[in-house]
Order: C-alpha cells, then structure tokens, then sequence
C-alpha cells in the first residue's frame, strides 16, 4: 500500500470519492438490515483516558526529582586555573625593539 504523499492529486480524489461510496453503501446496508451499529472501517471515538492516581503522580515526581539530584551533584572538577605566560623582562624587550628597528631600517633603504 502507498503512503498519501506519494500520491497524485487524481488519485486522492479518487481515493476520497471510493470512501465515500464506501460509506454511502454501509449505511444501505445498516438501514436494510435494521442495525445501528457501526462498521469496523470507522475510528472508535469513545478511547477511555488513562487517568493517574495523585500519588502515582507524586511517585514519578519524586524519582525524577532524585535522579536530577543525582546528575547535579556530580559536578565536574573546577578547571585549572589557566597557566600564567610568560612575561618577557625590561632587557629582554629593549634588546628585540632594537632588533626590529635595525630589520625595518634595513628593508626601507632596500626599497630605495
């Protein structure tokens, strides 16, 4: 059997107007043989609701309350604290700002 989205728009209406007579013809027969029952085909509309009791309600409320007590209360270790970089010495920054000026001077006479 083919799913409905898989189907053309004449053969839904084809589909449509077959239910139809379907029904049309079920409800000849009903009349012809007296009964008032209806068929099989229908959907039941009398489902009965599950109804749950306040302490079954209580019951599940509490599990789950428990369960994400649990799952909280197992926190991940706190992160190290990040590791401290390295700061570079007054001299250290003299001696590479000397470095860089003397590279930079040397490329700016290289383009002349």
């Amino acid at each position: 059997m083919s799913s409905i989205a898989n189907l053309s728009v004449q053969q839904l209406r084809k589909a449509a107007g077959l239910k139809e007579k379907i029904q049309s013809l079920e409800k000849e027969l009903n009349q012809l043989l007296g009964s008032t029952v209806t068929s099989a085909a229908s959907p039941s509309t009398t489902k009965k609701k599950f109804k749950m009791s306040a302490a079954a309600k209580a019951k599940i409320s509490a599990a789950a309350k428990a369960r994400w007590a649990k799952i909280k209360a197992k926190k991940p270790a706190a992160k190290p604290a990040p590791k401290a970089k390295g700061k570079m010495s007054a001299a250290a920054k003299a001696k590479l700002s000397a470095k860089m000026k003397a590279l930079w001077a040397a490329r700016k006479a290289g383009k002349k």
